[in-house]
């Protein structure tokens, strides 16, 4: 396993770091204060760099990326669910600790939403409570909110009227 290399995007809501190598994505997260990127970057990490402004335009609704993010196999379980999540749609952590086969892990599935270490690739913003609201997220709730404002104002989230 190589060292892993890392980047930075600048999005409209803040800065993003990037880390992984040739193994695939293995993090990204919301930083207030960017560091030094790795003298040279993979190409996997310059994809990544690539889609996610594409998805900052509005012009990408599913990421294409080899992913490794590193946790238990739950975790893992969760984090491949959320991954089937719909860009511009929100469902529940009911939801998913049922479609693991768990209605009862709803607050583990919460907990693994809530260590996601790659956001708005495995989609954890698009996880809101069963009432509807809005619930944590690690890059701060309203971070969450422009996210999934952002995918419903998108080509890809609006309705079109045929008639």
């Amino acid at each position: 396993m190589s060292s892993l290399q890392i980047t930075y995007y600048s999005s409209p809501i803040g800065i993003i770091e990037i880390t992984g190598n040739e193994e695939g994505i293995a993090s990204l997260y919301f930083i207030d204060v960017k560091k030094e990127d790795s003298p040279v970057i993979s190409p996997i990490l310059k994809e990544c760099l690539y889609q996610l402004d594409e998805y900052f335009k509005g012009i990408r609704k599913e990421f294409g990326l080899k992913l490794n993010p590193q946790g238990s196999e739950f975790q893992k379980k969760v984090w491949n669910q959320l991954l089937g999540v719909p860009f511009g749609k929100t469902t529940s952590y009911l939801q998913i600790s049922k479609q693991i086969g768990d209605s009862s892990a709803t607050r583990a599935v919460g907990n693994a939403n809530g260590s996601n270490p790659i956001s708005i690739i495995i989609p954890c913003h698009r996880i809101i409570g069963s009432n509807g609201k809005l619930t944590g997220y690690g890059g701060g709730l309203w971070r969450k909110e422009w996210l999934l404002n952002h995918e419903k104002n998108t080509i890809f989230g609006k309705q079109t009227e045929l008639f």
